[in-house]
């Protein structure tokens, strides 16, 4: 009983004086349009930056079970300073385009920067 009052306060401890920040990602629910490509559909996606510990973050496009699906972007994998953002496109097949239900960016951690408070972190927006 004692070790669950620690734990217990312990976690609400880290929740009001930790910060916990992550990178954001929008637009929340984005739409495919027709690209300048026959047959390509396109959404236009936005990342911004909260993590000082962190810079490289990687995208991914998967359908409901979380299977990936395959797309084209300037990124799959970026480098984005902190506070910095970045606006880039994502493309995909007309045919994948109907199974496409999030498209996600998950936080890199370099290997030798791993502590034991590093956190990944993964954002996913989803398609209506």
């Amino acid at each position: 009983m004692y070790g669950m009052r620690v734990l217990f306060f312990g976690f609400i401890g880290a929740i009001l004086l930790g910060n916990v920040y992550a990178h954001d990602m929008t637009p929340t629910y984005p739409k495919w349009i027709p690209s300048e490509y026959e047959g390509v559909l396109k959404t236009t996606m936005e990342m911004f930056n909260k993590r000082k510990e962190i810079e490289y973050y990687e995208v991914g496009v998967f359908d409901q079970n979380f299977h990936p699906i395959p797309f084209v972007s300037s990124y799959k994998v970026m480098k984005l300073p902190y506070l910095s953002h970045v606006t880039f496109d994502v493309y995909i097949g007309k045919e994948d385009a109907y199974h496409a239900v999030f498209i996600c960016s998950k936080s890199k951690i370099k290997s030798e920067d791993k502590t034991v408070s590093a956190v990944s972190s993964k954002i996913c927006s989803r398609f209506k």
